[in-house]
């Protein structure tokens, strides 16, 4: 999977030191991440037609978690609705207008979902 590209805020602001005896403090990734149960997650749904040619998709929002259970949670939903669509940046996006049947899906897996959008 593709790394994220690093930006000036991910390394602390500091980009260069011209002190000989700076060291820069890496700050160590826990290798527990914050794993939040799926009745506290808000979730919304939407659907979204912007830069995508005319096309709708279903976006799914609010996801706090690993990469990994993202992706496990898109290829449930894109499984059940039988379409593609893809996991990125904290989001699901499933092709197609699928509100209704991913709104079900979720709140059977017990997450906290809501419509939102027009």
């Amino acid at each position: 999977m593709k790394s994220k590209k690093k930006t000036l805020s991910d390394l602390g602001g500091i980009m260069y030191s011209t002190d000989p005896s700076f060291v820069y403090e890496e700050e160590s990734a826990d290798s527990q991440e914050l794993v939040v149960p799926n009745n506290q997650q808000d979730l919304r749904v939407m659907m979204d037609r912007k830069n995508r040619g005319g096309k709708a998709v279903t976006l799914i929002t609010g996801f706090v978690g690993s990469i990994d259970e993202l992706d496990k949670l898109a290829k449930m939903l894109k499984t059940k609705c039988g379409v593609g669509g893809a996991s990125k940046d904290g989001e699901i996006i499933i092709q197609g207008d699928f509100r209704d049947k991913v709104l079900i899906l979720l709140q059977k897996e017990g997450y906290k979902v809501k419509k939102s959008g027009g």
